[in-house]
């Protein structure tokens, strides 16, 4: 498939939004320690996040004008009910800030912050879904890829959030949260690698020959389908090269999961803010590759007429 830049920021600035809040609203939950005004700067930063995030998704709409109409299928599309579960998220995070900020008190500061953990866990399962639902492209249609967007989220809005607090300061949360997000990030990049091994393994249902109905063994692909480029060849296949590829699987791995979390235990050993200052900032293009990575591995079966010449 071809990696949209828009969808690639769309998915990993939001993710790392909900992360940072539901970080933030755990702490709230069980009575860790921060000042007030950190709380509400993170709590700035989560909805900045989502809505840059939100604003990125625009950028892929050909007609930006006819967006409202996304949400009329949301009986059977996941895009549907994400649409409508993001601009609900924000909302219900920025209720969460502004009751925060005028000093309410119960019920909000239970339940708003366990909502928001939840609307968290909903719009992750919404923006998996749109693409684990595709039955025809084998390498998504997995519980692994829920499971990935969860976990990768949860991630890289931990390792903010401690880079945040290292920053200001906020020792008792930093102590707190430091070893949870060293525990996730290795469980994101366990969750990854299982998705990288099945997929390497994956046998495809639809080959050259079944396309064809030419079931010859030698049978080998020798032309792009027609003459000149046009949509399917654009939108379908990313026309990397097999060394890209390479490279951008050992980025993804490399500065998304493994740096991180050997700078996050040297963190913890250290007892030091810098090592989660730069963990943040070494995962974030870390975690943009892996979204590329996972939209370009991906095999549309419309790719065995129009790719590349074999």
């Amino acid at each position: 498939m071809h990696p949209a830049f828009s969808i690639l920021f769309f998915t990993t600035l939001a993710g790392a939004g909900q992360g940072l809040a539901v970080l933030l609203a755990a702490a709230v939950l069980l009575q860790v320690g921060f000042t007030p005004g950190f709380r509400d700067a993170a709590l700035a930063l989560a909805l900045l996040l989502l809505a840059a995030g939100l604003a990125a998704s625009f950028l892929h709409l050909g007609h930006k004008m006819r967006a409202w109409r996304a949400v009329l299928m949301w009986r059977t599309s996941w895009m549907s009910r994400e649409v409508i579960v993001l601009p609900a998220f924000i909302v219900l995070l920025a209720l969460w800030w502004l009751a925060l900020r005028s000093g309410a008190g119960a019920p909000w500061d239970g339940l708003l912050p366990a909502l928001v953990i939840g609307g968290a866990a909903v719009l992750w399962v919404c923006t998996a879904m749109i693409y684990a639902c595709l039955r025809f492209i084998e390498e998504w249609a997995h519980p692994l890829t829920v499971l990935n967007f969860l976990l990768i989220g949860l991630s890289s809005g931990l390792v903010l959030g401690c880079a945040l607090a290292a920053v200001a300061l906020e020792r008792v949360l930093l102590d707190a949260a430091a070893p949870w997000a060293l525990g996730i990030t290795l469980a994101a990049w366990a969750g990854r690698a299982l998705a990288l091994r099945r997929n390497g393994a994956i046998r495809h249902r639809s080959t050259l020959q079944s396309a064809t109905g030419i079931r010859s063994p030698d049978l080998v692909q020798t032309s792009m389908g027609m003459s000149a480029g046009s949509f399917n060849t654009r939108e379908f296949f990313h026309g990397a090269t097999q060394l890209a590829m390479k490279n951008a699987r050992r980025t993804m791995l490399l500065m998304g999961f493994a740096l991180p979390a050997a700078l996050m235990a040297w963190g913890l050993t250290s007892q030091t803010g810098l090592p989660w200052i730069i963990a943040a900032l070494v995962q974030a293009p870390g975690l943009l590759a892996e979204r590329w990575f996972f939209f370009a591995q991906a095999r549309h079966p419309q790719n065995l007429y129009y790719q590349v010449v074999s």
